[in-house]
């Protein structure tokens, strides 16, 4: 069975909102998550990074005010304790993330995610 395709989405972004549009004018209904209501595990969230090869600090907004108010610019933090911060304040992830074929892209810009389709 294949994996379905899932877009990590928040319908406020535009870029998000763009790229779940790109996907359904291609004919791809993606099962939509709505991060900052069901976050992903820690597990589902080193997946999607092991997917994208980037290590937990790239997938963070680090402009949010919580980023600087958890104290998340140390660089004494490990990889789990960001990837924690990020299921924990689910704000601070990037967004959108899309998985489709055992693949991860962020539509940063939405085009982004036609290479993994």
């Amino acid at each position: 069975m294949t994996e379905p395709t899932r877009i990590f989405h928040n319908p406020r972004c535009s870029k998000s909102r763009q790229t779940l549009e790109l996907l359904t004018e291609r004919g791809i209904e993606p099962e939509i998550i709505r991060y900052l209501e069901t976050p992903p595990t820690e597990q589902e969230l080193t997946d999607i990074l092991n997917a994208l090869d980037l290590r937990p600090r790239e997938l963070m907004r680090t402009k949010e005010k919580e980023y600087k108010e958890q104290g998340l610019n140390s660089p004494d933090l490990s990889d789990e304790q960001l990837i924690a911060a990020m299921v924990a304040t689910p704000k601070l992830i990037e967004r959108p993330i899309v998985t489709a074929n055992g693949k991860a892209a962020l539509g940063r810009p939405p085009e982004n995610v036609l290479a993994i389709l």
